[in-house]
């Protein structure tokens, strides 16, 4: 073999990184399973998997960082182990491997569970009681009240996220948009207030932050992403003062309105990170409805405002661009494309970003909404059910796990390309609720998922442009153009987002009734 092997037992072997040409070596050795500790994020190891399954061999994904070996991580090794087939073990340079076999070897011969209780078994596990959960449960009850449902999650309360744009204008009260979790929990399904850390997809189970563990026959994936304020140095310590603000969080939002009604002059700030984001159109939202307020309070004339996009166009659905365009140019804001925040200086107000050359420019603020980076929560990210970007891997249109069959994604932490909004969770919960029925009756057939996500963009108190698209930015419109034109600012779209869409949300997403989104 071209990378060096040290044999520790006569069952097993282990190797820092593995290379494609030493897989057919592995063969000839007697090799039957080839293990991974490595994370997707420091090595993608799909053409290795590939490869080694090629060639007959089975391939199972035990990732970890070094020194964070946890107890779910040694059972499952033990379990493979146990199997006496001839294993080789690989990470980056062994080491990892290597502290799991011993120990599993020190681990007593009696165990059974990481937490050394049994497996509570369901038929459908669901991790995350945001949107996507809650909806998702309440569909697949709704076609089979049979079936045993867990949702797994530990927050404590539930929210309509959507609303927070609405708070940071001064058009909701965050309590609005506010619930516990305790009470959309639908009638029949246990509701386990635990966290996840890990997935054992080949055992089908789900393990927990107590060390105990949770079996399941389906399971959905459905915990949405992490808002990673670490991404930008300085930001976490000035979030909430020096007029740095953000509505992606629920006890920030009444502050951007607090600043906006105080803001007199001097700059506003409004950045957009790189995709993928939930919501691609709120960072925009919150400077329409700024600037709407200082325009009709008269203070406008008095503050330049910014929007620093990541990105390099102010809307990806083209269709939509010309008319928000029109309100950037109404509201005089100067658009900065291919420009990323790195940090900020909160006492100071000065920030700092980064253009696609890796130049940096310093600019000082009065007023910064920021909008984090994102990426998929670690327990995801570091696990062998996502793809080499850290997000689940799923089918675009079944939205089914791409290497196993009863493992389904929705909502945010999907590596689906559409926009990750609660319009999507709507769409995509029925489409998995009856392709999981499906399965479990024995029928093969699955529905799709057309990639419909819905951006009601507010571009002034009173008026919205309703963005509704699916794959490939296909147009989706709800309503025919003669009642409500999406490519067009309108009031009723207004009535829709303040009004309806709350009640639809509490009242029908999160009680399975699928109105406008029952798959076909």
């Amino acid at each position: 073999m071209s990378t060096n092997i040290e044999t520790v037992s006569p069952q097993l072997s282990i190797s820092p990184q593995l290379k494609i040409d030493d897989i057919s070596n592995l063969v000839e050795l007697g090799i039957e399973v080839v293990v991974c500790n490595r994370l997707a994020s420091e090595h993608a190891y799909d053409d290795i998997q590939q490869q080694v399954e090629g060639l007959g061999l089975e391939f199972i994904a035990i990732p970890f960082k070094p020194g964070e070996m946890s107890q779910a991580d040694v059972f499952k090794f033990r379990q493979i182990l146990a199997s006496s087939k001839r294993v080789h073990a690989y990470c980056g340079s062994g080491n990892r491997s290597k502290q799991l076999w011993e120990h599993a070897n020190q681990m007593p011969d009696d165990s059974s569970a990481p937490s050394g209780q049994g497996t509570t078994q369901y038929d459908v596990l669901i991790v995350g009681a945001g949107s996507a959960g809650i909806a998702t449960a309440c569909s697949i009850a709704k076609r089979d009240s049979q079936l045993s449902i867990a949702i797994i999650d530990a927050a404590e309360y539930h929210y309509y996220q959507p609303g927070w744009t609405m708070v940071g204008g001064g058009i909701f009260d965050a309590n609005s948009t506010r619930r516990t979790t305790k009470s959309v929990i639908p009638k029949g399904v246990t509701w386990v207030k635990r966290s996840v850390v890990s997935f054992a997809p080949q055992q089908n189970t789900v393990q927990l932050d107590d060390s105990s563990s949770l079996g399941y026959t389906q399971l959905v994936v459905a915990p949405g992403l992490t808002l990673n304020w670490q991404g930008i140095e300085g930001l976490e310590e000035t979030l909430g003062k020096n007029g740095v603000t953000s509505n992606y969080r629920y006890d920030l939002a009444p502050y951007t309105w607090q600043l906006v009604q105080n803001l007199k002059r001097g700059k506003a700030i409004f950045t957009q990170p790189p995709m993928p984001i939930k919501c691609a159109g709120a960072p925009q939202k919150a400077l329409y409805l700024s600037a709407d307020y200082w325009l009709k309070n008269s203070a406008l004339a008095d503050i330049d405002i910014e929007f620093y996009n990541s990105g390099g166009v102010l809307f990806g659905v083209p269709a939509y661009v010309p008319a928000l365009q029109a309100y950037i140019d109404k509201y005089r804001a100067k658009l900065n494309f291919m420009q990323t925040l790195v940090k900020v200086d909160g006492a100071s107000q000065l920030a700092w970003f980064v253009n696609a050359d890796g130049e940096t420019t310093e600019t000082s603020f009065d007023f910064l909404h920021v909008c984090p980076p994102q990426i998929a929560p670690d327990f995801v990210s570091q696990s062998e059910l996502a793809d080499s970007a850290g997000w689940l891997e799923v089918d675009q249109h079944t939205l089914q796990h791409a290497r196993f069959s009863n493992v389904w994604g929705v909502g945010d932490v999907m590596n689906t390309p559409n926009a990750k909004t609660m319009a999507a969770a709507r769409k995509q919960a029925p489409v998995v609720a009856q392709n999981i029925v499906n399965q479990v009756s024995g029928n093969a057939s699955l529905v799709s998922y057309d990639g419909y996500g819905s951006c009601p963009l507010t571009v002034e108190r009173g008026k919205i442009i309703l963005a509704e698209f699916g794959y490939g930015g296909k147009l989706l419109p709800t309503f025919p153009a003669w009642l409500n034109d999406g490519t067009k600012p309108t009031k009723l779209a207004w009535l829709l987002k303040a009004s309806m869409l709350p009640f639809v949300y509490w009242n029908a997403m999160l009680k399975g009734r699928e109105w406008f989104a029952r798959p076909k």
